[in-house]
């Protein structure tokens, strides 16, 4: 069914944990469709049929954001249906856990950036065109993707963060310090050459630079992505990034410090912001605690451990 004009919101890895809880609050407040996504079907319809459950109308579609035909699938069914998007939460990523084999710790590091980092970029290099007028994105980041994170061997780190944080930094020059820290895994040398090194006490794991990295690559592609919705003839499209907390959820092996409805409501909080103008000046392009304070990403101080 054709639903053209209505607005639309997208939360993409959402059949459970943040994700989800986005979904319930966007269903609630947001006036317009919301739709909850999965790589796997069949549990992301029976997300659906328990917010159903709850009073909550959510729509599904399907989404592995690893596959680009899912991605363009979602696209050309956006267009069809509504005709646009309206709202993107980026949520979708994976953390592997600490206790894969060091053997795998390469291997680990390309999935990581590769899913966190490429293929969220990929997502807004083919959802953004059907971005409308006063559209809001909403990359989901971490304390891990704050820049002081980028934390090896000085004065190496202090070089890294200086290419990071450049006010000018373009996609392709952010790819290439993804590629860098990968080669800097392959050889064994990426503290000696800045890469953040959280050694874990155990032998026989490996601890997350993974992660790390692939969040402050998306902290540090949240600024480049508002740099071009400045440029953009589409009025006031706006984007940001949010820590969510310590969040109970399955990759904090169910601990934490917030609920998943507690850990979206910043997230929420910045996709349903109001039309920016001249006495309302709306949050563009920054690194959002789950607070909802600004922060600065450059030099920060972080508001709390987490």
């Amino acid at each position: 069914m054709s639903s053209i004009g209505t607005r639309v919101a997208v939360v993409t890895g959402s059949n459970k944990g943040i994700g989800y809880a986005a979904v319930m609050e966007l269903c609630a407040k947001f006036d317009g469709t919301v739709y909850l996504t999965s790589r796997d079907e069949t549990r992301g319809r029976k997300a659906v049929e328990e917010l159903e459950k709850l009073g909550l109308h959510p729509a599904y579609h399907q989404l592995d954001i690893d596959d680009e035909s899912s991605v363009l699938k979602l696209r050309d069914f956006l267009v069809d249906t509504h005709g646009g998007l309206d709202v993107l939460i980026n949520n979708a990523a994976i953390m592997f856990p600490m206790t894969t084999p060091a053997e795998k710790f390469v291997e680990s590091i390309r999935k990581t950036i590769d899913t966190n980092f490429y293929h969220t970029m990929r997502v807004c290099k083919i959802l953004f065109p059907i971005l409308r007028p006063h559209a809001r994105v909403v990359h989901l980041t971490s304390d891990d993707g704050h820049l002081m994170k980028i934390s090896g061997r000085e004065p190496e780190a202090s070089v890294l963060r200086k290419r990071f944080s450049d006010p000018d930094l373009t996609e392709q020059e952010l790819c290439q310090l993804m590629e860098e820290f990968i080669e800097a895994a392959k050889n064994g040398d990426y503290f000696e050459r800045g890469w953040p090194n959280s050694v874990d006490e155990r032998e026989d794991t490996w601890p997350n630079e993974g992660y790390i990295v692939s969040k402050v690559g998306i902290s540090a592609l949240t600024r480049i992505h508002q740099r071009q919705f400045d440029q953009d003839p589409r009025e006031d499209l706006t984007v940001n990034c949010v820590h969510p907390g310590y969040v109970i959820t399955d990759a904090t092996y169910q601990k934490g410090e917030k609920t998943i409805q507690e850990g979206a409501e910043a997230a929420c909080w910045l996709a349903m912001q109001p039309l920016s103008s001249s006495s309302n000046d709306v949050p563009k392009g920054s690194y959002v605690w789950h607070d909802k304070q600004i922060v600065d990403w450059v030099h920060g101080p972080l508001p709390s451990i987490y």
